[in-house]
């Protein structure tokens, strides 16, 4: 449920810029009325008197009525707290997503940083995109982690994924196992009852670790009901890659790109999903872009809003401020005629 504060009718705040204006008429009225005298007055009886406290306060009498014209017309523009309520019907898709964090992807070919990184901020857009749907994490290297599980916390989930790395950087051991990727990310989803369940994984490289063949675990996605879209992010060709250096530091160094496009292409086509080739950022965007287009969540939200009245709450001031002006202006502010 969130919040709202809103006037039903704006356009009468516009009445307050008379408040300074009634405010300045009242000061020039006072300023150039005639004042009282009598007719060879001996002034030197009245010198040195000094004006009482009430004639020094007396202005703030002025500065009452104008703040009482002001919550009142405030109160007209009927200033309103508004209470609004999502009602979510239908079901949304449940989406686990594969990541490659092997070494390979701190190639530069996906500018302007690495392939992890690049990833990981178009993959962000995509989560954003999906309000309505439990989305997990999977990462893998040489080995499959759970890094989040489904979850519809969409803040969690992206800090999740702002705390991969690469599997160097966590002190893992290097390699690409896809098969265990899949298979880790099947059983995040294996225990769903929603009707469209989605694998999408994301990798630069062979299988080449693990104890398990991609086919093989794409074979139990599908008896789970879980399509799978397959994403080879590398460009094709020499690509540059930062290695230590034996000196120290880093220096960078031109390495062949090698995809399994065609295991990858088996694995979409074996459970209904697609494989796409990303060769840098923006193609890789339009590529989630697409998927998000074609996995779309059958929810039907609808937004109730119930506003409160806050009028009262300034009439009620405004009215006990207004009997006060007068007592004091019949009272203590009195003049005499």
């Amino acid at each position: 449920m969130t919040t709202t504060f809103r006037f039903a009718a704006p356009w009468l705040l516009a009445l307050l810029a008379l408040v300074p204006l009634i405010g300045i008429l009242r000061w020039q009225m006072e300023r150039n009325g005639k004042p009282a005298s009598v007719r060879y007055a001996a002034t030197n009886l009245v010198k040195g008197i000094r004006p009482t406290w009430r004639m020094r306060y007396r202005p703030a009498l002025t500065l009452l009525r104008l703040l009482i014209i002001g919550l009142m017309v405030v109160a007209l523009a009927r200033p309103q707290l508004g209470h609004a309520k999502e009602i979510i019907k239908g079901e949304g898709v449940e989406i686990a997503l594969a990541v490659d964090i092997s070494g390979s992807m701190a190639s530069l070919d996906f500018q302007p940083d690495n392939r992890l990184a690049a990833s990981k901020a178009v993959i962000d857009e995509f989560i954003t995109e999906r309000p309505y749907d439990k989305i997990g994490l999977v990462i893998f290297s040489s080995e499959a982690f759970a890094q989040s599980p489904l979850t519809l916390d969409q803040n969690m989930l992206r800090r999740s994924l702002d705390q991969v790395e690469l599997a160097t950087d966590l002190g893992l051991e290097d390699g690409t196992a896809i098969g265990m990727g899949l298979a880790n990310a099947a059983n995040m989803l294996s225990s769903s009852d929603a009707k469209s369940k989605v694998i999408i994984l994301l990798t630069d490289g062979v299988n080449n670790a693990g104890q398990i063949d991609p086919l093989t675990a794409a074979e139990a996605a599908k008896t789970l009901g879980i399509k799978i879209y397959t994403i080879g992010a590398a460009k094709t060709g020499q690509v540059p890659v930062p290695v230590e250096s034996i000196f120290g530091g880093e220096q960078i160094v031109y390495q062949e790109s090698q995809i399994d496009e065609a295991t990858l292409q088996q694995v979409a086509d074996l459970t209904g999903g697609k494989y796409y080739r990303a060769e840098d950022t923006q193609s890789l965007r339009q590529i989630y872009d697409e998927i998000n287009q074609l996995e779309q969540s059958e929810v039907e939200v609808q937004v109730f809003n119930q506003y409160q009245e806050l009028a009262l709450w300034l009439l009620v001031p405004a009215f006990f401020l207004l009997l006060l002006e007068m007592v004091l202006r019949k009272t203590t502010f009195r003049t005499i005629p």
